[in-house]
């Protein structure tokens, strides 16, 4: 009788293999997590690439502001929050924004380099002789004003007012002058904050 090696004898195991149906499940259960993981990366990676590119819009071209002080009432209030298009390039009417010893300013555009301007006791405003409509405004004044009038504006400058004449400082007073083109911000464009006064800035 010859001896049998152990090689050639089957080992029995533990238990039944899985059967075809769990292999399967399991299979699918490691591919859903993989795909999951593979779609949670890739929102991820979709959203910081949003958020950066709101905070360089926002930084470049809408600069997002919020109001100090009563200069601009009855159009934009203390603490309003508003958004500005960036440039150097405005007209009469346009609401502003710009730099004043690292501060940020608005204002109202009233007249560009070159342009005269001229103000009555009763606060009227005439550019080139011609008076403003200014539906903006609630109380005309003369307010601050210690300039010679009529007063033409300096190249490469732009004549600013608050809509709140009688306490803003301006163009009119020495204290702020003309405002430089290079230091203009942009635009104000639209208030976005208090909700209830949404839209955009006339």
């Amino acid at each position: 009788m010859s001896e049998t090696m152990d090689e050639d004898i089957p080992k029995k195991t533990n238990g039944d293999a899985p059967s075809l149906e769990v292999l399967e499940a399991e299979l699918g259960r490691e591919r859903h997590k993989r795909n999951y993981l593979k779609a949670l990366r890739s929102t991820v990676f979709s959203l910081v690439i949003v958020a950066a590119a709101a905070v360089l819009v926002a930084m470049l071209v809408l600069p997002v502001l919020q109001i100090t002080g009563a200069s601009m009432t009855n159009t934009l209030q203390d603490r309003d929050i508003v958004v500005a298009l960036r440039g150097s390039e405005f007209k009469t009417g346009d609401v502003v924004a710009f730099y004043y010893n690292n501060n940020i300013l608005v204002k109202r555009v009233i007249a560009n380099e070159g342009q005269w301007v001229n103000i009555t006791e009763d606060g009227t405003v005439y550019v080139d002789n011609v008076a403003l409509d200014e539906p903006y405004v609630n109380d005309k004044a003369l307010g601050e004003c210690n300039i010679k009038l009529p007063y033409q504006v300096p190249e490469g400058k732009v004549f600013v007012m608050g809509d709140h004449r009688r306490t803003s400082v301006d163009s009119r007073s020495t204290t702020l002058g003309c405002v430089s083109k290079e230091l203009f911000l942009g635009r104000i464009l639209f208030r976005v904050w208090p909700l209830n006064a949404l839209g955009p800035i006339g």
